[in-house]
């Protein structure tokens, strides 16, 4: 195999010596101590001390039309974008944390009700990946799916976890401009809307 299709090493070839737990809240701080192996060697690192963020798995959706030539984005206040010179308002896509053992599939058809009032049916998984691996253990799985898309946005969100969600509606032809003006912070909406330019380029050209 080559090394587009396996890892170099795997899960064995760590060893950890201690996790702490710093604090636990809304997110869970641990404090881990571990040794990995070294590259072409037989040896381990030193002890390594790392400061590690764990998080649930999370699952998002991009929802779009190709018979209205719309697509979705949502807008909410982010804690981690606090400092951002432009706003911590951030336009991303449709998204949750998994509930318990639920799937990704059914944590976006739940997630689409409480923060669009859409239904969706079938959806598309494009990836899972981790979006700070530097620092956090969160994965998250990235789907996009057609739906009826409604007429206007709206606010939605469940009020008891203090969500407060802007829902926006675009056309096609604003997707460019959306991409290139440097509105958008986060990789989910960036990888999904350029998947998203991709197929409407495809279904242009037939």
């Amino acid at each position: 195999m080559t090394i587009l299709e396996q890892a170099s090493y795997s899960h064995h070839d760590v060893e950890i010596e201690k996790r702490e737990s710093l604090y636990q809240g809304f997110t869970r701080l641990e404090k881990v101590s571990f040794r990995h192996r070294l590259f072409n060697q037989q040896e381990y690192t030193p002890v390594i001390q790392r400061e590690l963020i764990t998080r649930k798995q999370a699952a998002g959706v991009l929802l779009y039309s190709h018979p209205q030539r719309k697509f979705a984005l949502i807008e909410q206040f982010r804690i981690g974008a606090i400092e951002d010179t432009s706003s911590p308002w951030q336009l991303e896509i449709i998204a949750g944390v998994l509930d318990g053992d639920e799937s990704p599939e059914t944590c976006i058809r739940r997630e689409c009700l409480e923060e669009s009032g859409c239904e969706i049916q079938a959806a598309q998984h494009l990836f899972s990946f981790y979006p700070s691996a530097g620092a956090c253990s969160e994965l998250f799985h990235l789907y996009t799916a057609q739906t009826t898309l409604p007429e206007y946005g709206g606010v939605f969100g469940l009020a008891e976890e203090g969500e407060n969600i802007k829902l926006h509606l675009f056309d096609y032809d604003q997707l460019t401009t959306l991409l290139s003006q440097g509105r958008l912070r986060n990789a989910p909406v960036i990888m999904a809307l350029q998947w998203l330019a991709q197929q409407i380029r495809q279904q242009d050209a037939t």
